[in-house]
């Protein structure tokens, strides 16, 4: 056989092989997998992370800049290796984690949650402090958050109790997940992490009106949630420092909080509509903590508006999705554990959106899959491989024989 007429053949059975993993007759996990899972979904995911590491990399000079001093110098990229070594890392858990079972799945994410809370119950003991907040247990190579790593497992495991609501009514499920999402409130609070706080709340109200509370019982969830504004700022010292910094920077450290809320919107607007050009960025070198935080305005200047208004109908179209996705579901549990990981995910992302534009206080959260970090990419892998677990279908049942194949029963 001459040369072009060996590779010819190579090619054909490479191609061959690819077919077969691909075709609808694989039975293999992995091909299985291809079938039921959501793809739009993933590609989703995808698009995020990949528009991260553009993000840290136009970010990370500013950053360096800023942690370098006294004969320590951080290299302009830093920021940007670290980052593609964790999407290394969270990527295959994100596609391991979407392809367990839903039992196994959920069997996991309340060991993981039980797991984290008794780590989150040590962070006040052996947590470490940065920037006045004492979030992180020191790993040596690395800190882990241990509220970032809760928030998608205790969503399943609210999700899982919930679901019981669905055989007897009568069961005080609301009383035992308002008791841990209070307990988990308090924990966050006393580190303080208030951003966090308000995101495990908002799910718990999700989760609750879409596993069907009444309307009375809304009403009463609104007016408590009133109350409990009102009673964090009465007596919780860091959201009434927040509150009042952001509506009356008299003081010099409000006017500092001031500053770099609106150091970030001017920053978002600098570059107007198409941006002033990857790297030609000015104003991101006076943020703080550019690679985080306020990553969303550093993506404003360099890349424009425009490139910010697509990542917002991305963050969009995930939601949408997965809720459109429910509409036919009839197993309450994957209902409820996918609706609140959505939630969480756009919860996380309006909130992070809202401060660099300037309409809500600083809170420290990250924006998903986009901002730095090692353990938000990672805990949101798990979140969003969970996500894609609990909405995967096999196309080729229809929804009554699904509920007969995925019951919890």
């Amino acid at each position: 056989m001459n040369k072009p007429a060996e590779t010819q053949a190579v090619s054909t059975e490479v191609k061959r092989r690819v077919s077969n993993q691909l075709s609808r007759a694989n039975t293999s996990r992995a091909g299985m997998w291809f079938w039921e899972v959501d793809r739009v979904l993933l590609l989703l995911a995808m698009l995020l992370i990949a528009i991260g590491l553009v993000a840290v990399a136009a970010a990370s000079p500013a950053t360096a800049r800023r942690y370098s001093g006294a004969g320590h110098v951080v290299p302009a990229m830093y920021y940007f290796w670290r980052q593609l070594m964790w999407v290394g890392v969270s990527m295959p858990v994100l596609i391991g984690v979407s392809m367990l079972p839903v039992t196994l799945a959920r069997r996991l994410s309340l060991l993981g949650a039980g797991f984290f809370l008794f780590l989150l119950l040590l962070v006040p003991f052996i947590g470490h402090e940065t920037n006045g907040a004492r979030r992180w247990i020191s790993l040596g190579f690395s800190d882990l958050q241990p509220s970032e790593f809760l928030k998608p497992l205790f969503i399943v495991s609210t999700a899982w109790m919930l679901s019981f609501r669905a055989k007897d009514p009568e069961l005080p499920v609301l009383f035992i997940t308002g008791g841990v999402t209070a307990l988990v409130g308090v924990l966050l609070m006393m580190q303080p992490d208030f951003g966090q706080t308000i995101v495990f709340a908002l799910v718990w109200v999700i989760l609750l009106i879409v596993s069907g509370i009444s309307p009375l019982a809304i009403g009463g969830l609104a007016g408590t949630a009133v109350a409990g504004v009102v009673a964090a700022y009465i007596f919780y010292d860091t959201a009434r420092t927040r509150i009042d910094n952001f509506l009356f920077p008299t003081k010099e450290a409000a006017l500092a909080d001031r500053y770099q809320v609106e150091m970030a919107h001017d920053t978002l607007t600098a570059g107007g509509l198409t941006g002033t050009g990857p790297g030609s960025g000015q104003m991101k070198f006076r943020l703080p903590e550019a690679h985080t935080d306020y990553i969303f305005s550093v993506i404003g200047e360099e890349f424009g508006l425009l490139a910010c208004i697509v990542i917002v109908l991305l963050y969009a179209a995930i939601v949408v999705r997965v809720l459109m996705k429910q509409l036919d579901e009839e197993d309450a549990f994957r209902l409820l554990a996918a609706s609140g990981l959505a939630a969480q995910f756009g919860v996380q992302a309006l909130i992070n959106m809202a401060v660099n534009t300037g309409i809500a206080p600083s809170k420290g959260m990250t924006l998903p899959f986009i901002s730095y970090g090692g353990s938000s990419m990672i805990a949101l892998s798990i979140g969003f491989g969970l996500l894609l677990a609990f909405t995967r279908r096999n196309p080729y049942l229809k929804r009554s024989s699904y509920r007969g194949r995925w019951s919890n029963t």
